[in-house]
């Protein structure tokens, strides 16, 4: 209820703000479990996709999303653990692998989840090799895979600043991508890096981002 309510009553004044451009709505499946692959060139991401969506989305966050001081970072953790997001820490490998599990379960209830492969921001704008958590949870899931890209909220917030500035925002959905050709095993490792390889490029086929065969 406080996510439809945040929504309903700051989503208008944000859409504007950002003068929100959305396409591919069509290519998100109106009912049943939906994983969101999406670059991630801002932490204002986590605030604008779900603006785009007319399902309530989950999102996997670093742990440090939910404790910064900053009013901006205040506002984000708020609203996050208000609204259910995973929190993830990084420097725990153990952590973040257990942390898929709650994410997993939003998908095993029919939801969407949205997850960033890179892992982390995009410091200098490009996409980076993903991590394979989103394979893993495509496999056990079974889930339609949706690629996504973030368009200009880079500009809103670059990593580093703390203060937003107005820029376009763009949201491209891509169509769901076929991932059966890897087979349906999540434990088979050349499966997990497979699958994650070929989300990405569907990403960078939509956001036109140069890749960079690396992790960020």
């Amino acid at each position: 209820m406080l996510y439809d309510f945040i929504k309903s009553a700051m989503g208008p004044v944000l859409r504007a703000a950002v003068r929100l451009e959305v396409h591919g709505q069509e290519n998100v499946p109106a009912n049943g479990p939906v994983l969101l692959a999406s670059n991630h060139l801002s932490i204002v991401d986590s605030t604008f996709l779900p603006l785009a969506m007319s399902r309530p989305v989950t999102f996997m966050a670093k742990a440090e999303y939910f404790t910064g001081r900053h009013p901006l970072y205040r506002f984000t953790s708020w609203f996050m653990s208000s609204s259910g997001q995973v929190p993830v820490d990084r420097n725990n490998q153990r952590a973040a692998v257990a942390a898929l599990e709650p994410c997993l379960r939003v998908l095993e209830s029919g939801g969407v989840f949205c997850i960033y492969p890179e892992g982390t921001r995009s410091l200098d704008g490009r996409l980076y090799r993903g991590r394979t958590g989103a394979a893993w949870l495509a496999l056990n899931s079974g889930a339609a895979v949706v690629p996504v890209a973030m368009v200009g909220t880079g500009k809103v917030l670059p990593p580093g600043r703390t203060v937003p500035r107005p820029a376009k925002v763009k949201v491209i959905f891509g169509k769901p991508v076929d991932l059966s050709v890897h087979g349906t095993d999540p434990s088979n490792a050349r499966a997990r890096r497979a699958a994650t390889d070929t989300v990405t490029a569907a990403i960078a086929a939509i956001s036109g981002q140069e890749y960079v065969p690396r992790y960020a």
